[in-house]
């Protein structure tokens, strides 16, 4: 049976994960409002990327969250941290009571903190690889091949076999789909990336190029994914890679103009996910009696410069 997919939010994320699904004949259901949403309703999703070419998908299923009406197999939330909560009261009325919510945000353990919002349904947690943001309404710009989405449950007595069903679908579009066994360590692997080049990036004031080159910058990035190891240990999350050299390679492999959303959004005076990036690790340090010298000096300056609580 085809399952019935919602992705609410049609950023770089959510809207490369629509593009790729609906190309591929799956049933989905972008959310999204302003002028965005407009411009794909009129001309469908232009997509322009270095794997598939430019292309336009059209027509692309899309509405705002109030014109919704149907009620979904699979929920994909790909908003930012701080827009979370805005999507409970809308989950809770489209869900139906067997479906899955995969949350796919950059900050850390939102799926645990979702799931207490939606007690009813299963809530897995997840995380994605790749790099893609919106250039203009209708608009994407995927940079680079990779695109993968990893999620699971926390708990293994919550497994469901519709989760496999899942990753069938985003194989079938052209999305690596992990179905992973032990997904608190694998989404904690991701942050260990993300949030080390979010603070990192905007402590010096600088994109992937200044972060490639040796020297004090890019030696402030590896000590800050090195205080994500540490904690993950306390965490009893054990990598599984070594995951200072495999996030530089990482950073090494993005164009040197690249930058995180969340630098670009402080730019643009908009708001930002900095705390559950930056602050909220401090916090977790001192939760798991861990010190994490690096991350509180660049907590310190950023509070210093306003940022923050």
């Amino acid at each position: 049976m085809e399952m019935k997919y919602l992705v609410i939010g049609a950023g770089g994320t959510g809207g490369c994960i629509g593009a790729y699904m609906t190309e591929a004949g799956k049933d989905v259901t972008l959310i999204a409002r302003g002028a965005h949403l407009e411009a794909m309703q009129a001309d469908g999703l232009r997509m322009e990327t270095t794997k598939k070419g430019n292309y336009t998908v059209k027509p692309v299923k899309a509405c705002d969250m109030e014109h919704y009406g149907e009620n979904p197999d699979v929920v994909f939330v790909c908003v930012k941290g701080y827009s979370l909560e805005d999507t409970v009261p809308f989950i809770r009325r489209v869900a139906k009571p067997d479906t899955v919510v995969i949350p796919i945000l950059n900050i850390y353990g939102t799926g645990g903190h979702l799931q207490k919002e939606l007690p009813g349904l299963l809530v897995t947690d997840g995380c994605i690889y790749i790099a893609a943001e919106i250039r203009k309404p209708g608009y994407l710009w995927q940079k680079g091949d990779i695109f993968r989405v990893v999620y699971g449950v926390r708990c293994p007595r919550e497994y469901r076999p519709v989760l496999a069903d899942i990753k069938r679908d985003l194989d079938d579009s052209g999305i690596e789909g992990i179905l992973s066994e032990n997904i608190q360590r694998d989404a904690l692997q991701k942050f260990s990336y993300v949030s080390p080049a979010a603070a990192c990036g905007q402590y010096y004031g600088v994109n992937a190029g200044k972060m490639q080159k040796p020297g004090e910058i890019r030696d402030l990035f590896a000590a800050l994914v090195g205080e994500i190891d540490t904690l993950a240990n306390a965490m009893g999350l054990h990598f599984e890679v070594d995951v200072v050299s495999t996030n530089l390679k990482i950073l090494d492999d993005l164009a040197p103009e690249a930058s995180t959303s969340m630098q670009r959004d402080v730019e643009k005076g908009k708001m930002s996910e900095m705390d559950g990036l930056i602050f909220e690790v401090v916090c977790m340090g001192e939760r798991y009696g861990v010190e994490l010298p690096m991350y509180k000096k660049v907590a310190a300056e950023l509070k210093r410069r306003g940022f923050g609580v």
